[in-house]
């Protein structure tokens, strides 16, 4: 098969890992400490809100397994790093937290384990295309947690008070920063998007980064239509509407309580992100249909989404597996994490949860999940991530940040970003088209 031949390829080519066919060390005992003979321990790292408390429920419910769980940094900012290393050091966890973008890159790199004895007879239990996500080259390597649809985020006080109606186009999206920002010189939007809070949008306009044609990658990230999207974005740099605010950073959280920042552009997690860091906002923000390129359309971006992946070299990977698939369908748990981190389930039996039908008082009362719930119906499920995400998004960042900055351009970032990537493929002896 074509696709089994490029990830073998990949495989091949990354390697370096020099991974042990039975797992970490190769000395078949388990990795944990503590394991005995009837309680199997499986370490899980993660950084999502609410997954200690799902490990406590799991627990208590699962006296043979007993999972020992460590908050760590999120991926991009050390979380994936550190898995890696450790699996390079046979001392990883069992589990780790591994975003759909990244599960990829981790498969071509030989850092999970291939589980689908023991899951293949819950794959009709996912939606779709989660499940194609971890199950890169036909081998199943994680449970799929969540997806992400988008949609705009927006301070409806500040639109009520100065007469800004809700954009439903990007054209009137600008308009709208134009007004508030004449307005009151205080007041932007959106932030300066990185890496895969910048490829949701991106995915909603069409313009994939990635694809596969027979037996080779097709890069497209200097594609036109990707320049569409980055001159979209120029433009508000140029007029000077974006915050300057770097996102989740504490000025980002002030902004989005005091006023400052009037909008914001993403994923249904963000919900969860804004309600417990900037709580000062409360009552003042609601949530609408993401801005379209032409009037009338419904195409949705998606902007995140992780799954539970076992990593390589976990001795009990059945176990494992029980509690990822667990935590992803267990309606009091998922329902927990609703509440807590604003997940949106990929598990189908659980996208007519109570939890998503509640008004979130945050929001003014406003039934947020009904608007990620259409959202989700209408995102393009065709996107494909590439083979070592983690190197293409850091060599995007570093343009685009300046682009943010008012140092270069959006389009250079992605020129470039193209350049590399391709290199850094070809020189893993991966076939670019």
């Amino acid at each position: 098969m074509k696709k089994s031949t490029i990830w073998a390829a990949g495989v091949a080519a990354v390697g370096a890992l020099a991974l042990t066919a039975c797992g970490a060390g190769g000395s078949g005992e388990p990795a944990s400490s503590g394991s005995t003979a009837s309680v199997q321990e499986v370490k899980f790292w993660g950084w999502a809100p609410g997954y200690a408390d799902a490990v406590k429920a799991f627990n208590a419910s699962h006296p043979g397994i007993k999972v020992v769980y460590e908050e760590v940094q999120p991926g991009a900012k050390g979380g994936y790093e550190k898995m890696l290393n450790a699996v390079k050091a046979d001392s990883a966890a069992c589990l780790g937290q591994v975003g759909y973008e990244t599960l990829t890159s981790f498969a071509a790199q030989g850092a999970l384990e291939d589980v689908t004895n023991y899951a293949s007879k819950n794959e009709g239990e996912y939606v779709d295309w989660t499940w194609k996500a971890v199950s890169p080259g036909g081998k199943v390597y994680a449970a799929p947690v969540d997806t992400a649809p988008m949609a705009l985020f927006y301070n409806k006080e500040l639109f009520a008070k100065h007469g800004v109606a809700m954009p439903t186009t990007w054209d009137e999206y600008k308009q709208a920063a134009e007004k508030l920002k004449a307005s009151d010189s205080n007041i932007s939007i959106s932030s300066p998007y990185l890496n895969y809070d910048y490829a949701g949008l991106a995915w909603q306009a069409g313009a994939p980064w990635f694809g596969i044609d027979g037996d080779s990658w097709d890069v497209s990230l200097d594609s036109d239509a990707n320049k569409k999207v980055a001159d979209y974005w120029q433009g508000l740099v140029d007029a000077k509407v974006i915050s300057e605010a770097p996102m989740y950073d504490p000025a980002w959280f002030k902004g989005l309580g005091d006023g400052s920042i009037a909008t914001l552009v993403g994923p249904v997690w963000q919900a969860g992100v804004i309600k417990g860091d900037a709580k000062a906002g409360a009552g003042k923000w609601a949530v609408a249909p993401m801005p379209q390129w032409t009037a009338g359309e419904d195409k949705v971006g998606n902007a995140g989404g992780s799954a539970t992946a076992v990593l390589k070299g976990c001795d009990t990977p059945e176990a494992a597996w029980t509690f990822a698939h667990w935590m992803s369908t267990d309606k009091d748990a998922y329902s927990a994490l609703i509440e807590e981190a604003a997940l949106y389930p990929a598990a189908k039996a659980l996208l007519d949860l109570p939890s998503l039908t509640k008004p979130d008082e945050y929001f003014s009362g406003e039934k947020i999940f009904d608007v990620f719930k259409a959202a989700s119906n209408n995102v393009d499920t065709s996107w494909v991530w590439g083979p070592n995400m983690p190197q293409t998004t850091k060599d995007l960042d570093d343009g685009l940040a300046k682009a943010w900055a008012g140092t270069g351009k959006l389009a250079d970032a992605f020129s470039a970003a193209q350049t590399k990537t391709v290199d850094a493929l070809k020189a893993q002896g991966l076939s670019v088209k």
